[in-house]
């Protein structure tokens, strides 16, 4: 793809910028980068979006040579007030590593449009937590990895420290770069099986954007009780986090509350009875699996009458 190819509509959080020109310069291995001063590798971001910009302000502050591409003037803006160094359609780049911060849908047409243009030396990743390294296309000597940052990330200036990222790469040298990153980031490191990231992805879902679907079914339980919905919700939040502080300090079956683990299995009965019929179903299920996080602190009496209620 041409750098002056014409513009595509871009999607909301992320822009889709050129490939690299060729560039007659040569690059060196990943061991050996070519920022002596930092000793780091370079990094070119595609995708001015919000991860792309955390990434992005992360690896700066910690002396990385980071760039960010964008073809859209939103996401030069949105680099530059970040401080970030922003490339232009017009400018040509090279980079030891390249992140694709863009949607799932873009990475494999972006990542073969960038295989003609890019040097075999420089690494191309992708920050999709559920694509395999094929979806970056056939090696053909290139090293492939990707790097998922298991955080919600709502605004480029969020923190990633604290969180993990799963990594996965078939080479050496960018597993030694990706980890590095990581450890600069303040990212705690998973590394999960190619034939196995729909579960770990799905997994990781499950932990954020349906918890905030979980939050929502509560929210109209609250509603069903006659609870304005923007009380319930206020009301609500600092009790999901409560409880997320008791599963940290405690573990999952210590940190579980509430009338499954008291084996009262009246209140679950009167619970389902009272629920709207989109809600009562997302209960019981929760409640199975409560169940069994709960088996060994309950009677086999409780527990049979729990069971009985569920069904």
């Amino acid at each position: 793809m041409s750098a002056r190819a014409p513009r595509k509509q871009e999607a909301e959080g992320a822009d889709t910028p050129p490939p690299a020109r060729a560039s007659k310069a040569r690059h060196k291995p990943l061991l050996r980068p070519r920022t002596p001063v930092t000793g780091l590798p370079s990094v070119v971001i595609i995708g001015a979006g919000r991860l792309g910009g955390a990434l992005g302000l992360a690896l700066k502050m910690k002396g990385w040579p980071v760039k960010l591409v964008s073809r859209g003037e939103e996401g030069r803006r949105r680099a530059k007030d970040l401080g970030l160094k922003a490339l232009t359609a017009d400018e040509p780049w090279q980079a030891d590593v390249v992140l694709l911060c863009v949607p799932d849908a873009e990475v494999p047409r972006l990542a073969e449009e960038l295989a003609s243009t890019l040097p075999r030396t420089t690494a191309l990743v992708h920050t999709a937590g559920a694509l395999p390294l094929s979806a970056l296309g056939p090696p053909r000597g290139r090293a492939l990895g990707s790097f998922h940052p298991l955080c919600a990330v709502s605004s480029p200036r969020d923190s990633l420290a604290g969180h993990t990222v799963s990594i996965s790469t078939r080479s050496r040298p960018l597993r030694d770069v990706l980890r590095r990153m990581a450890a600069d980031v303040r990212l705690d490191v998973l590394e999960v099986p190619e034939g196995r990231r729909a579960a770990y992805h799905a997994g990781a879902v499950m932990s954020a954007g349906l918890m905030v679907a979980l939050a929502d079914a509560a929210v109209a339980a609250l509603e069903a009780a006659g609870i304005a919905r923007e009380d319930a919700l206020p009301a609500l939040l600092p009790l999901m986090r409560s409880a997320l502080r008791g599963v940290e300090a405690r573990g999952l079956s210590g940190g579980l509350t509430g009338p499954i683990v008291r084996g009262d299995g009246d209140v679950v009965g009167a619970h389902l009875d009272a629920l709207p019929d989109d809600v009562a179903p997302i209960y019981r299920l929760l409640s199975q699996r409560a169940l069994k996080l709960a088996s060994e602190r309950l009677s086999p009496e409780a527990r049979a009458a729990l069971e009985a209620r569920l069904r």
